[in-house]
């Protein structure tokens, strides 16, 4: 059971890393027309950005469906990491920062302050060139040093 909650926590924090490698590489380079819509903003509530969401969805439930077929293997717990991140990732990226649907607005918390800078740094650029800030969970310590700063000149004032 341990080696299993290891394998969904490391596999969650490996998906970090895939995340920032396919953000930056992939949908900042030769599938920037499927994120390009997602930075230069087009009318309506879904986006071709939304397609990343299947690629990523649909090797977590292949590895789900393999493992529970094989009397609940590794492949299972990989692919409960992948969707634990996906999930982790819509709540914050696409609830919190971009508020997709109107909840989890405000926040006084270090850490969610601290990714939605690093996030509005990211969207400053509108092209697929000189970006920065590509993680989504784990971004540089700096933006979460603003937010405390922030926080505290706040409440002195």
């Amino acid at each position: 059971m341990l080696v299993n909650a290891l394998i969904v926590i490391g596999t969650f924090f490996f998906m970090e890393f895939m995340a920032w490698f396919t953000h930056k590489y992939v949908m900042h380079g030769f599938l920037w027309m499927l994120h390009k819509d997602h930075h230069v903003h087009e009318p309506g509530f879904f986006e071709k950005n939304d397609t990343f969401f299947l690629i990523f969805a649909v090797p977590s439930f292949l590895l789900c469906l393999l493992g529970a077929q094989n009397g609940l293997d590794f492949r299972i717990w990989i692919g409960a990491g992948i969707a634990i991140y996906g999930f982790a990732y819509f709540m914050v990226h696409d609830i919190f920062i971009h508020q997709r649907f109107k909840i989890l607005r405000r926040s006084n918390n270090v850490y969610f302050k601290g990714l939605r800078k690093a996030h509005k740094v990211h969207h400053k650029h509108l092209g697929k060139e000189h970006g920065e800030c590509f993680g989504m969970l784990m971004v540089p310590f700096k933006y979460f040093k603003e937010a405390r700063k922030a926080r505290q000149q706040a409440k002195a004032a």
